[in-house]
């Protein structure tokens, strides 16, 4: 009976391990998201103080251009058309 408890009790083995692999998961997700917060952090520093950084996210969002240089924009695509089945 007590080894049965140690297995499959509430703070059995089985639920240990669960718990274990839990921890591992949410672990590597906490250093993902803190990987991408120091990568969001460098780019603030940079928009901060480097003027090509402040550049380029001028050109790219707000499609700024030097003077003499020309802008080509694609149209957006059309969502294709839907095609009914029922016949009349």
């Amino acid at each position: 009976m007590l080894a049965f408890h140690v297995i499959f009790g509430a703070n059995g083995m089985i639920v240990y391990h669960q718990k274990r692999n839990e921890y591992k998961a949410l672990d590597a997700e906490i250093k993902s998201i803190q990987a991408e917060n120091d990568h969001l952090n460098q780019n603030i520093q940079a928009l901060k103080t480097d003027p090509k950084a402040i550049e380029k996210e001028a050109r790219q969002q707000l499609h700024y251009a030097k003077p003499g240089e020309v802008i080509y924009t694609l149209p957006a695509e059309k969502p294709p058309l839907p095609t009914s089945t029922a016949k009349k």
